[in-house]
């Protein structure tokens, strides 16, 4: 009798100590990686303002680019409070929106970093370079937005992070479905955002909506 209780009493602690475990979900690879990064998914911040925020921010801010450019070239800053955005700390350029149409005069197309380079005046010269990916340099569209700002985030890794996601949003979107060939003579019809360009550069245009015809 004395090895029964004996052995009765372990089966009772076994049960007990069985009822205090708390079984805990493997995470997936996804809430892992968001684990690792303190929830910080820049992909999924840009998905959710895209449509319902950075769209329609530009559409309405943007103005003619011979407008914006002709404004910048005179008066940046004039042009920088009509039509751009920078942010207030550090010595960050302007970044302007504006909306582009012309004739597309040359075509980079092989390249990782393509561009078609447009005259908007009719001039028969390129007036801006539009980066048509999918390696979009610099972050323009980011910077061209007032209501996104470096304190909100972290640190500047995050900052860079954020950015970039805004460019491989808009390839996913836009410019993966852009036809490379025979661009050089047709009409190109553009929304986006350039920082101001160092003297002598063409514009770097990153567009947000984007169309080419014939």
């Amino acid at each position: 009798m004395p090895g029964m209780r004996g052995g009765s009493v372990i089966v009772l602690a076994a049960m007990v100590a069985l009822a205090g475990c708390k079984i805990i979900k493997t995470p997936t690879a996804e809430e892992a990686a968001q684990s690792a990064t303190g929830g910080f998914d820049p992909d999924r911040m840009v998905g959710e303002i895209w449509d319902s925020k950075v769209v329609p921010y530009l559409d309405k801010k943007a103005g003619p680019f011979s407008e914006v450019a002709a404004l910048a070239a005179s008066n940046p800053e004039a042009a920088g409070a009509k039509y751009g955005h920078k942010e207030k700390q550090g010595s960050a350029p302007w970044t302007f929106a504006a909306r582009l149409s012309g004739t597309i005069v040359k075509a980079e197309t092989k390249s990782r970093s393509a561009y078609v380079e447009v005259d908007a005046d009719g001039d028969g010269k390129a007036d801006a370079r539009v980066q048509i990916g999918p390696a979009i340099r610099g972050t323009a569209i980011r910077d061209s937005l007032d209501f996104v700002n470096f304190n909100e985030f972290k640190n500047q890794i995050e900052w860079a992070q954020y950015g970039k996601a805004f460019n491989t949003h808009l390839n996913g979107l836009v410019l993966e479905k852009l036809s490379r060939d025979q661009l050089v003579g047709k009409k190109l019809d553009a929304v986006g955002a350039y920082p101001a360009p160092a003297k002598g550069q063409l514009p770097l245009f990153v567009p947000v909506e984007l169309t080419v015809g014939g």
